[in-house]
């Protein structure tokens, strides 16, 4: 797409088509990675919701597993070995931050995992 209309793919009667072309793939050109980010992101946290359904089907015992996530939730301090790249592994946030939104977390609050739980 750029290629063509920044090294010479104009035809000649038409040497302004490019022009708006251009600045629209560079805008999708800057925001693309952060929307892939994001998409990443949510479905890193559907996963973990999915993951907590097919437990308690297996388990037949979802509030079990409620109060272990309400003991995992608990623990006072981060865990010291937990980085970027391998949070998503984790049962719960490892970092025990939340974000302002919860877009930028691959996993979500507890207390809605525990809700939905219960509500099985």
């Amino acid at each position: 797409f750029l290629r063509s209309g920044l090294l010479g793919g104009h035809r000649r009667g038409n040497n302004n088509a490019g022009g708006a072309l251009a600045i629209v793939g560079l805008v999708f050109l800057i925001i693309s990675p952060f929307i892939a980010e994001l998409l990443k992101l949510a479905i890193s946290r559907k996963r973990e919701f999915l993951a907590d359904a097919s437990g308690a089907l297996l388990t037949r015992y979802p509030d079990g597993l409620a109060t272990a996530l309400e003991k995992i939730a608990d623990h006072p301090k981060p865990l010291d070995r937990a980085n970027r790249a391998t949070a998503h592994l984790f049962i719960a946030n490892p970092f025990k931050v939340r974000s302002f939104t919860g877009l930028f977390s691959t996993h979500p609050p507890i207390e809605a995992r525990v809700k939905i739980l219960r509500g099985m």
